[in-house]
């Protein structure tokens, strides 16, 4: 999954809704801060009105922002769910791994070409990677086999506790499915990716922007409009 995004211009109408997204209605004026993206005639540092830009910001930054504010985030609890949707990549239809808690906060995501074993176990240990020593008691999934199959293996290979149970509740998931739509509502104003590079790093920033929002930040007000802003601006080092 390394291929490049193009860097030229995108038709108007197709970027114009790219970009009509929470995401950037918060992280752009922050962005504007950052160097690298010119002034206006007067000097001072613009907020730039082109869609191109705003791209720009985003594949640039986007991953930076959703690496570092992973060490401020509250740890998740033992009882997750895990699903995947459907994302267009380069006019292909991809996997959405995600998985959340049972209180609604984000663990991880994963593109993948495939819903098969392999995937469903590397999403798991990514998962897992990323929540260090929390293991879940309980894992509930939509019903798909490899699921069950890959929590096996990783429950035999001791990267799972033995007691880790899989669960098959679609009504249980039901709070994924409604985490899904933030993620799919802003996908959907993009009219799908032109590459998997493009994809990963844009999901980065809609992922982000959907835990920050969601008060996943263990200091941080889950209304505190004005403290999230300034939360991401010490994240990329910009001052107040």
């Amino acid at each position: 999954m390394n291929a490049k995004e193009s860097t030229g211009p995108v038709p108007g109408a197709s970027f114009r809704r790219r970009h009509h997204c929470t995401v950037c209605a918060v992280v752009s004026p922050v962005f504007a801060q950052l160097p690298g993206f010119g002034r206006d005639d007067a000097g001072a540092r613009a907020v730039g009105r082109s869609h191109y830009r705003v791209w720009r910001w985003v594949q640039r930054y986007a991953p930076i922002l959703n690496q570092r504010m992973r060490r401020e985030v509250r740890n998740p609890n033992r009882s997750w769910r895990v699903d995947e949707t459907y994302v267009r990549v380069a006019g292909k239809w991809t996997y959405l791994y995600r998985a959340i808690d049972s209180e609604g906060n984000t663990i991880d995501f994963m593109l993948s070409p495939y819903r098969d074993l392999n995937a469903a176990k590397l999403f798991l240990r990514l998962a897992l990677h990323r929540t260090g020593q929390i293991r879940p008691r309980v894992i509930n999934v939509d019903g798909h086999p490899a699921y069950a199959r890959a929590i096996s293996e990783l429950k035999d290979s001791r990267e799972l506790g033995r007691r880790c149970r899989c669960r098959p509740s679609p009504y249980l998931n039901n709070v994924l499915e409604h985490d899904h739509s933030f993620i799919k509502k802003r996908i959907a104003a993009s009219l799908g990716f032109r590459s998997v590079e493009g994809a990963l790093r844009t999901i980065d920033g809609y992922e982000a922007m959907h835990m920050i929002r969601k008060g996943q930040v263990r200091w941080l007000e889950k209304g505190d409009v004005i403290g999230q802003i300034h939360f991401i601006q010490r994240l990329l080092g910009i001052a107040a």
